[in-house]
């Protein structure tokens, strides 16, 4: 009987398989550093793997963030940079990946009753011939990051076994809690040491993102009056009822479900409590902070009316600020996205300069002087059951970053 013979799986698959393995979700309620320790599960597998390709300083920090060297040549120090934590939203735990051979359209089954299709997600008719991976609708996939990291370490790996390659001084880092806005808390840029970075945190394949939204969240306290049931009339005030009135009164045109492209929105996130105290957390969205102070104006009158319309309540709103559109200061460097987009030409695509409608730890860190824009790796609907990547777009990723190392090792 003759034995079946099977490719092997590109080094980058099979790395990101290996990392998706280990659950890494994010937590928003927690107040440690990194929010769970189990991020700090998948560290511990970077720090040994990048030490048995040969890299330089390779360490795992207090707050779970690890860093190594790659010397080369060159002016400048280039920084690579990809988050270990997934999604609070939906379970990383226990996942189990598909893949999709030779995808030839319509739609790709998960589970019983979970279906990716084109009408849903429309990239997937640029994967034709395509080989996909997905969970199999019970996780998320954990594309969202660990395909970038399996990117960056397949592309130091690479660089390595060819020392003829060109590259610069290169920096990696992988962070902690970027889901949850807090990837770089504890980021050292000095210690660092890069003059600039890129993030691996993007979707379509040959995008290059120089724009972020700026955010901001808001946190409405609601207080109202409990009274036992039996005897509230004329005496109860319920906060919340009031917190649900403020998220059913915001305008349904200004919501993510109901906006694309550069038009921002308000979006609610949680609410929490009881009849006496209750909580609302909203996310704030927007391109250009013009348009931050717009929304944040319609939330002050929805909280204005929810007040008059429940007499007692009394709700305090705190504004905490999360990052601005990077592209204010990437425009006054623009070889920083020239190059990854010369990268993408040299890779042999087609590049495109695209705005990312969410954050990346690059937003940040560009305002702490560090411009990082964001590099592709593609993977789609992340946050989601149905997240999925194509393997020839990830090793797309790859090829892309060898060849940014060898145009930032220039003169």
């Amino acid at each position: 009987m003759k034995t079946q013979q099977f490719e092997p799986l590109p080094p980058v698959v099979q790395r990101f398989l290996r990392y998706v393995a280990i659950d890494t979700q994010s937590s928003e309620s927690s107040e440690s550093y990194p929010s769970t320790a189990k991020q700090k599960h998948l560290a511990q597998l970077l720090v040994e793997e990048l030490q048995e390709l040969g890299m330089q300083d390779v360490t795992m920090d207090e707050w779970g963030c690890v860093t190594a060297t790659l010397p080369g040549a060159g002016d400048k120090v280039v920084g690579w940079i990809a988050h270990m934590d997934t999604s609070p939203e939906v379970s990383g735990a226990d996942v189990k990946p598909m893949t999709h051979s030779n995808y030839q359209g319509g739609p790709l089954t998960l589970g019983s009753s979970v279906e990716i299709t084109p009408e849903d997600s429309p990239a997937l008719e640029a994967c034709l011939g395509h080989d996909i991976i997905t969970s199999d609708g019970t996780t998320l996939l954990g594309a969202d990051n660990k395909a970038g990291i399996a990117a960056i370490v397949t592309a130091l790996a690479h660089l390595l076994d060819h020392p003829e390659l060109p590259r610069p001084t290169l920096r990696v880092a992988f962070t902690c809690d970027e889901e949850i806005g807090r990837g770089t808390m504890h980021f050292d840029v000095a210690r660092f040491g890069a003059d600039l970075a890129y993030t691996v945190d993007g979707e379509t394949v040959g995008e290059i993102e120089n724009e972020t939204f700026c955010a901001d969240m808001v946190v409405l306290k609601v207080r109202g009056r409990n009274v036992h049931p039996g005897y509230a009339k004329g005496k109860l005030v319920n906060a919340l009822k009031a917190a649900s009135a403020v998220v059913l009164g915001l305008p349904e045109e200004e919501a993510p479900e109901t906006t694309e492209g550069r038009q921002g929105y308000l979006h609610p996130i949680s609410v929490s409590g009881g009849v006496e105290e209750a909580e609302v957390r909203l996310l704030v969205r927007d391109f250009a902070e013009s348009g931050l102070e717009r929304l944040e104006g319609i939330l002050e009158d929805v909280v204005r009316q929810t007040m008059e319309r429940f007499p007692g309540v009394l709700i305090d709103s705190e504004l905490r600020q999360q990052y601005r559109n990077m592209r204010a200061v990437l425009q006054d460097v623009p070889e920083v996205v020239d190059k990854a987009m010369e990268a993408v030409r040299r890779a042999g695509g087609e590049p495109k300069l695209s705005y990312a409608r969410g954050g990346t730890d690059g937003a940040m860190l560009t305002f702490k002087g560090l411009p990082t824009p964001n590099i592709f790796t593609g993977g789609h609907n992340f946050h989601s059951v149905r997240e999925w990547i194509s393997v020839q777009d990830l090793s797309f990723t790859v090829t892309t970053l060898v060849e940014l190392a060898g145009l930032w090792a220039q003169r």
